[in-house]
């Protein structure tokens, strides 16, 4: 498995011949030129998760990749030939399943109304589980090897990223959803993860692929 964070939310999964890319928000643009994609996959139909402006030029480059989407989504976001991917559904991808897991976005404040969210589980025979949550922290699948961690949002805080991490108890995580954080801010989460989690984080830089 080989993993490169494109920024933000922004996530390359190349495993078992397939290249996956999960959540291609307006928050980055290092996927813009990204070729030869099997799938597409969007966790919620935020646009720093799924950006409708650069996503038309992406489909036309890539017209045989899969595009899943969380089934809201499918109602706001404008993506020809997309379906959806529904909380506890899977889909195979050649020799990798995806699987969908939870179902609501986090509670950013009470007066707004809550909308769907899957977290993304890929999983292929003598590799390496993955699991990206998207915009949720509650759904806590078991047997992962590699978590995608969301450092910050106006849904979580800190203590609750923490208790995450350390709930789903993946060996190693890097962190993804930085893209409200200064500097200061990403450093002190990136210390405290593994101080406070059996989890080992691996620092990625934009665009620098992880081989696992």
């Amino acid at each position: 498995m080989q993993i490169t964070h494109l920024g933000h939310a922004a996530v390359l999964v190349e495993v078992a011949s397939r290249r996956i890319l999960i959540d291609p928000g307006n928050f980055s643009d290092a996927w813009h030129s990204l070729t030869d994609l099997d799938a597409i996959m969007v966790t919620h139909q935020h646009a720093d998760h799924v950006d409708p402006q650069h996503l038309p030029t992406l489909l036309a480059a890539n017209p045989a990749a899969r595009v899943l989407v969380e089934p809201q989504g499918l109602d706001s976001v404008d993506l020809p030939g997309a379906a959806g991917i529904a909380s506890d559904t899977s889909v195979d991808l050649g020799a990798v399943t995806v699987s969908a897991v939870g179902g609501q976005h986090a509670v950013i404040h009470a007066d707004i109304p809550q909308i769907g969210n899957v977290g993304l589980v890929i999983h292929a025979s003598g590799e390496p589980v993955f699991f990206h949550p998207g915009d949720s922290l509650s759904a806590i699948p078991h047997g992962i090897d590699v978590v995608a961690i969301p450092a910050y949002g106006p849904w979580a805080a800190m203590k609750e990223t923490i208790e995450f991490v350390r709930q789903v108890n993946a060996p190693r995580g890097f962190l993804i959803h930085q893209g409200l954080l200064n500097q200061r801010g990403e450093d002190l989460i990136a210390s405290r993860v593994p101080q406070l989690s059996r989890t080992a984080l691996q620092p990625l830089v934009v665009g620098q692929p992880w081989q696992i």
